[in-house]
């Protein structure tokens, strides 16, 4: 697929650097790969030994991943969010070769800490940081001498020639940043990313000149998989985002950049609902005005409109992933007709499990239109689903298999045993239901759903989710004490600041919010208390929090 892309698309910009002047065309870019695997023979890499990539989003990091895995080698993508000790059993684990960092991440680790790394490069100039053989064999500049030598016409479009290897070969192994504190190095083999790609290329959703803006972390595997290898495949322009992805910086991006399709998590989607949409539709006359026939058509077309042109005006579908999407914030969205689309997936499947499209086939998804609440029908012919041991409502564990599904976590016999079941199964850990035609609905997770006093399953997200869209929350997570339930909210400060409450009007505001929450869910799940929490609660790179942290608070 790179081949192909690289030489039919030669002259295109494939990457740059947002706010730099820093732009790679698709032939500079397989120039600067085939750099890359002259570099790694100088210093005795080998088919299948691995590469560990740590930094933020940029030109750099994005040949170094595709350079490794073209040349036969397995790439190890590391969370620029980790810690220095993560860092350090995450490269010793997966037993790398070769360290591609960024400096001020360097700057916090030693050689002697990573015994088997031959080599360290920094990925703003591929300067050598440090290595343990000659010098000269981990200089760039060597690299591109012995290029030129071995070129002396140039490099160009028909010698653009890669490793022939089976799509069974390992192309990476991410390890995961969950919620439940574990992390684990799932093996993907390069058939799971090759039907990702697939997917979401034979779905529209990318093609060639598409301009795209990347600010999820690429080493997740939902930025990686279709921000990244999709748009590259097709022939589409990526613009980076290096920095934190500030809702101020998004926002400028998508208004220079006008891309063609956007890939965001819940939290940017909801985060605009709340700031800008409900301060709308909350006020007289325009609250008057949405319950009058004919005329809410009207202003809810100006709010569409005014939501689209905020997000660059251009785009023909935003898909959301990595979470579940506030059920009100979708209502809302799909009321108005926003042209939104709802992915389910997870690091071991590549990530994508299943799809729901706005508009259908139009997108030519098999026939999987959308429905409210799901997200979506499997891939038809690449995954399929079930749910095990349902309980009397028809909610269990969501079971997957297919041609996505990982090979196991490396070097973790255990893990890898319990994560498939005997018959060859994936147990995603996701608890929910699958109706007469095949959609998912998730409920919540294995691994947080809480048990009433009677024995009851309780959901916290579905009670996190209402609670989430009433005044002055701006998230919160629902923890169990004895055989009470505690919702943790995290207020929303600014709009508290500009309300000009006190913290006693604030705790009476949570009151009265705990109250209205209770009267809309099931008395086993009524909650007890709401406790003010004074910071944003941690959460993974794909904005899901890190509940471990909070269960014993």
């Amino acid at each position: 697929m790179y081949e192909n892309s690289f030489r039919q698309n030669w002259e295109l910009p494939a990457l740059t650097d947002w706010g730099t002047t820093n732009t790679l065309s698709y032939g500079e870019l397989a120039t600067q790969i085939a750099r890359l695997h002259v570099l790694f023979e100088r210093v005795g890499l080998q088919k299948d030994d691995k590469v560990s990539l740590m930094g933020k989003n940029t030109c750099n990091w994005c040949s170094v991943y595709l350079a490794t895995v073209t040349y036969g080698a397995i790439i190890v993508p590391i969370l620029q969010d980790f810690k220095p000790d993560d860092a350090v059993h995450i490269i010793n684990h997966s037993e790398s070769k070769l360290l591609f960092i960024h400096d001020s991440i360097w700057d916090g680790l030693e050689l002697e800490q990573i015994p088997q790394i031959v080599g360290v490069w920094s990925l703003t100039n591929y300067k050598t940081l440090a290595g343990r053989i000659d010098n000269e064999l981990l200089s760039w500049e060597q690299a591109g001498e012995t290029l030129k030598a071995r070129y002396p016409k140039g490099y160009n479009r028909d010698d653009v020639r890669y490793d022939e290897r089976d799509n069974s070969c390992v192309a990476s192994i991410n390890y995961t940043s969950g919620t439940t504190g574990f992390s684990k190095g799932v093996v993907t083999p390069a058939n799971a990313l090759a039907g990702n790609i697939r997917f979401a290329i034979d779905a529209k959703l990318f093609y060639r000149e598409c301009r795209q803006v990347a600010f999820l972390p690429l080493a997740h595997s939902y930025g990686c998989a279709i921000d990244f290898l999709t748009t590259l495949v097709a022939g589409g322009h990526i613009y980076l985002i290096g920095r934190t992805p500030a809702p101020k910086i998004l926002l400028k991006a998508f208004q220079e950049v006008k891309p063609t399709t956007i890939l965001s998590v819940p939290l940017v989607l909801e985060k605009i609902y709340r700031k800008q949409i409900v301060p709308q539709i909350s006020k007289p006359p325009v609250s008057w005005v949405l319950k009058v026939p004919y005329l809410d058509e009207i202003v809810l077309n100006k709010i569409r409109q005014s939501l689209v042109d905020a997000l660059g005006g251009e785009f023909s579908m935003m898909i959301i992933g990595g979470a579940p999407l506030n059920s009100e914030v979708e209502a809302f969205l799909h009321k108005i007709k926003f042209p939104l689309a709802v992915g389910y997936g997870m690091t071991e499947c590549a990530p994508l499990i299943s799809f729901t499209p706005c508009f259908g086939d139009k997108y030519g998804t098999n026939g999987c239109s959308y429905r409210p609440y799901s997200c979506g029908q499997p891939m038809k012919g690449q995954m399929e689903a079930k749910i095990d041991n349902p309980n009397a409502e028809g909610i269990g564990e969501i079971l997957v298999r297919g041609e996505h599904t990982m090979y196991g976590y490396y070097k973790n016999e255990e893990a890898t045993r319990q994560a498939f079941t005997e018959d060859g199964w994936l147990r995603t850990g996701d608890l929910g239901i699958i109706d007469e035609d095949g959609y998912i609905f998730i409920k919540g997770r294995n691994k947080t759903m809480l048990l009433g006093a009677n024995g009851q399953n309780i959901y916290p997200e579905e009670i996190e989710s209402k609670l989430n869209n009433m005044p002055y929350v701006m998230e919160s997570l629902v923890i169990q004490e004895g055989d009470s339930l505690v919702a943790l909210v995290y207020p929303d400060l600014e709009n508290i600041d500009s309300s000009h409450l006190t913290p006693d009007q604030v705790e009476a505001f949570m009151e009265e919010n705990r109250k209205n929450l209770n009267r809309q869910i099931a008395s086993y799940e009524q909650i007890s208390k709401i406790r003010l929490y004074p910071h944003e609660f941690e959460k993974t790179p794909k904005k899901s929090i890190k509940r471990f942290l909070y269960t014993h608070s």
